[in-house]
């Protein structure tokens, strides 16, 4: 039986690959799971009333593009947020989740040949994985560019050669980055609309962390695309309940951008979409209109990040986090790499965390991850200063 080549040379997903690694071995102590991105704060209160009283709603068909009361709340939210209008019939679709967004929206937007050369998508490196499957699945040639500590944690498209960013169609960008942690300026995020326009590319940006964030709000794509005249086809920027409200098993997100592209991913969902169900628009609604749970989260991962802070003190290569909920951390050289790190806490300690090269691919100058774990700090204070404080004694001292 014959299979799809463009495929073949997938890793396995991290999580999989990780559980490969770990679970031959005896935990060397409770285990304390700081892998996985799952938020365990609590997600508001007034969730559950909601959804009872619209179980109803399972027993219909969902509005494939989001309830207008859900497309109102979003655009509601984007402008206090952002201080950006738009409407929001045209320039909003809900999503059941942002990964189904981030896929979807390039099958929809990337075309089949540029200047009749194979396309190129660019993503950093690491990265969420399903850029790359969304690049794959196209077409496309994926390129890796390197998001390291000499270039701020975030990927320099700019250096990268002419021809290459004449055949690009998109660009990724996730800020505040996962795994590292790093904001995008309003500064860098101009410069990076200019260059899609100058060589005629469109900008994905990947904000689900952006209310996570340690001294100020992370300027948005949409803000700074209003701000310096930018082509609005040129900027799709895709949001989550996940980390904003604690809420990843809602798959509430949306993805807003120019009407034009908004209208053809619209398209395809109607052919191959999974649209959210409508007891969950309806809590969606809701919660997209509340910020005083999400400030009190924000005030526990300010807690956690203090604490990273005192237990990694005087760390060489050690980076606070400005946005997210990770820590990527370096591995000493006496260690070895990210692999060798993860296992030694694992079979000493019960600590669990992720191999940074899990989150990245070999490109020129090696896996940018491959010295690095990252590390989750998701779980209650007790449990994360636990988590952090056998990390730091086990790996470090």
């Amino acid at each position: 039986m014959a299979f799809p080549e463009r495929f073949s040379n997938l890793p396995d997903y991290a999580f999989p690959r990780l559980r490969a690694l770990l679970d031959i071995h005896e935990p060397g102590g409770a285990p304390i799971a700081m892998t996985i991105g799952e938020p365990r704060h609590p997600f508001p209160d007034f969730v559950g009333e909601i959804l009872a009283g619209n179980l109803g709603g399972f027993a219909k068909y969902p509005p494939n593009d989001g309830t207008p009361e859900l497309l109102t709340a979003i655009a509601g939210w984007i402008r206090r947020r952002y201080g950006v209008t738009l409407e929001a019939e045209r320039r909003i679709m809900a999503l059941n989740g942002t990964r189904e967004g981030l896929f979807n929206a390039a099958i929809a937007l990337s075309p089949e040949t540029k200047s009749g050369k194979q396309p190129v998508i660019l993503t950093p490196n690491p990265f969420y994985q399903v850029y790359a499957v969304a690049a794959l699945t196209v077409g496309a040639e994926p390129i890796y560019v390197p998001a390291t500590a000499a270039t701020g944690f975030l990927p320099d498209y700019a250096a990268l050669p002419a021809e290459v960013l004449d055949r690009v169609t998109i660009a990724y960008l996730c800020s505040p980055s996962n795994p590292q942690g790093a904001v995008a300026s309003a500064d860098y995020l101009a410069d990076l609309m200019a260059l899609a326009e100058k060589h005629d590319f469109t900008i994905f940006a990947d904000e689900c962390y952006s209310e996570i964030w340690r001294s100020a709000p992370p300027p948005g794509a949409l803000e700074v695309a209003a701000k310096t005249g930018a082509d609005p086809e040129r900027v799709f920027v895709f949001h989550s309940l996940s980390k904003r409200s604690n809420l990843p098993g809602l798959r509430s997100g949306f993805v807003a951008g120019g009407p034009e592209g908004i209208a053809r991913i619209k398209q395809l969902r109607a052919y191959a979409g999974a649209p959210l169900p409508l007891p969950l628009q309806r809590v969606a609604e809701r919660v997209w209109d509340d910020e005083a749970h999400v400030a009190a989260s924000r005030a526990l991962y300010h807690e956690k990040f203090a604490l990273a802070d005192e237990v990694f003190a005087g760390l060489q290569g050690y980076q606070p986090p400005e946005g997210g909920f990770f820590l990527w951390l370096p591995v000493p050289e006496s260690v070895g790499d990210g692999e060798a790190a993860a296992l030694k806490l694992w079979r000493e300690t019960g600590v669990r965390v992720l191999p940074g090269a899990y989150l990245a691919r070999d490109a020129a100058g090696g896996n940018p991850g491959a010295g690095y774990i990252r590390v989750a700090l998701v779980a209650p204070k007790e449990e994360t200063q636990r988590g952090l404080t056998t990390l730091r004694d086990c790996l470090y001292r």
